[in-house]
């Protein structure tokens, strides 16, 4: 280093800075540091070193620092010491070295806001359990997703206390309004008597009520066919705080005093995660006739046995009151017999139910439905065919007036956003259906729009659909109109 003075303000100095170093080869101890993990970052790690650039030290020590947080040990600290040049070549040496306390474990969790919050979501759903390797990423990333839940949502970010020998995790919660109430009105012409006709539906689920996690979901329906259906349904999550849970279902259909079916299933299921569940049961059906001395309704008492397996994946969409699932796919089998008379039927049925929203922007997105449902079997009686059409299915028909062995339809929406609180959107429905029983197909088309509206009371909507066979022409008077209201309380 030589420094010269030029003026009183200025010098002039030249400094040596020596020879520059690339490589630099770190040492450690692999018993403080997986070394699959280090191969992971640096290839040529082995048991005792590796090399790297030098300016690639300060990410990889962050690297190294965020594994320790990830495997328990969230006031590590890491640094190179020993600094030196190496003597066989134009690179250095270093040790790495890893200041940490003993492991931290989760020994505690409260929640805070919302006191009464079922634990066994805290243990099943969010498999956060006490005396598991505290991981503050971790955490947060599973605490988010309490928020795909329908009754709670997080308030703010986890704190965790850390005091000399324990770690406590505190998740701030609220309880949100997740009862719902879904009804809707129909009406249109009667193409025989030209007279208007209305159907409807009442849509009652409970949910969380008791602070177990549970829901209770009532439908009652009538159709413009005289048709009435009462369906009740119980799901408790995490019985006896296990991993399974157990659904009973009780559905009865009567159609008008032609005949009646009472469906009652019990399942047990298993979250897999917070979007997958399985579920496997018994499902058994009585349908009795009750118009004695008209073979040629074919209509017959029998009684159905089915063992079930179901999947379901369900992706929820965060912060969006009108649409709240993003995806669903639910697919279900089942595998029985039929007794009529003394006679014995093995049977078979499927049923898949799949959406997807695709957001093509903030105000734009298309709404994409798939369902199918079949039933195998040596022979049919009318009253165990399959029944669709309407709002929940193919669109601009009257409710559970298409009969069928097996169909499958399609619904199609363009959606528009006016506002946050309103939206638009397009009625593209098809339909396929095969009747064994009475040896004939059709294929069915939907076209119309629908209006949505976010109020104080729930999201309301409005359709209006025209239905029409393949053969068929359009007509007016075979349009429908939907008015429904989905409320939460």
């Amino acid at each position: 280093v030589s420094t010269k003075k030029e003026n009183d303000s200025t010098y002039h100095s030249k400094i040596r800075l020596g020879e520059k170093y690339h490589t630099i080869y770190i040492y450690y101890d692999k018993n403080t540091i997986s070394i699959d993990f280090l191969k992971s970052l640096i290839g040529n790690a082995n048991e005792s070193f590796f090399e790297t650039n030098i300016e690639t030290i300060p990410s990889l020590l962050t690297e190294i620092n965020a594994y320790l947080i990830e495997n328990g040990y969230p006031f590590s600290r890491v640094k190179l010491d020993f600094l030196k040049k190496s003597s066989t070549n134009k690179s250095l040496n270093a040790e790495l070295v890893i200041e940490s306390n003993s492991e931290r474990t989760i020994d505690k969790v409260i929640v805070k806001g919302y006191e009464n919050f079922p634990k066994s979501y805290l243990k099943h759903y969010l498999k956060l359990k006490t005396e598991k390797a505290l991981n503050i990423n971790t955490i947060k990333e599973k605490v988010k997703i309490l928020n795909s839940l329908p009754f709670t949502s997080l308030t703010r970010e986890p704190e965790i206390l850390f005091t000399k020998d324990s770690s406590t995790v505190y998740l701030y919660l609220q309880k949100r309004k997740s009862n719902i109430f879904d009804g809707f009105l129909g009406f249109g012409t009667n193409e025989a008597s030209g007279k208007l006709e209305f159907d409807g539906l009442l849509d009652l689920t409970l949910n969380n009520n008791l602070n177990y996690g549970e829901s209770i979901n009532i439908i009652y329906k009538s159709d413009e066919n005289e048709q009435k259906t009462f369906n009740a349904n119980l799901k408790a999550p995490y019985i006896f705080n296990s991993p399974l849970g157990a659904e009973l279902d009780l559905e009865i259909f009567k159609k008008d005093s032609t005949f009646t079916t009472v469906s009652q299933s019990a399942n047990l299921f298993y979250q897999i995660n917070n979007q997958q569940i399985l579920y496997t049961g018994l499902t058994s059906i009585q349908s009795n006739n009750l118009i004695d001395g008209n073979p040629l309704l074919n209509i017959e008492d029998y009684n159905s046995t089915f063992y079930n397996l179901q999947y379901q994946i369900l992706k929820p969409q965060y912060n969006n009151l009108l649409f709240t699932n993003n995806f669903i796919l639910d697919a279900k089998v089942g595998f029985g017999s039929r007794k009529n008379n003394n006679q014995k039927a093995n049977q078979s049925y499927y049923e898949v139910n799949a959406y997807k929203i695709f957001n093509l922007n903030i105000k734009s997105s298309i709404f994409f439905r798939a369902n199918s449902q079949g039933i195998q079997s040596e022979d049919y009686f009318t009253n165990e065919l399959l029944r669709f059409g309407g709002i929940n299915s193919i669109r601009g028909f009257e409710e559970n007036s298409l009969l069928a062995t097996l169909y499958a339809f399609l619904n199609l929406e363009y959606r528009y956003n006016l506002s946050p609180s309103v939206y638009v959107h397009t009625i593209t429905d098809a339909a396929y259906l095969n009747n064994s029983l009475e040896n004939y197909s059709e294929k069915l088309y939907g076209f119309g729009f629908g209006l949505g509206v976010l109020t104080k009371a729930g999201v309301l909507r409005l359709n209006y659909a025209i239905g029409k066979s393949e053969d068929q022409k359009f007509e007016f008077s075979n349009s429908k109109i939907h008015l429904s209201l989905n409320a939460k309380f």
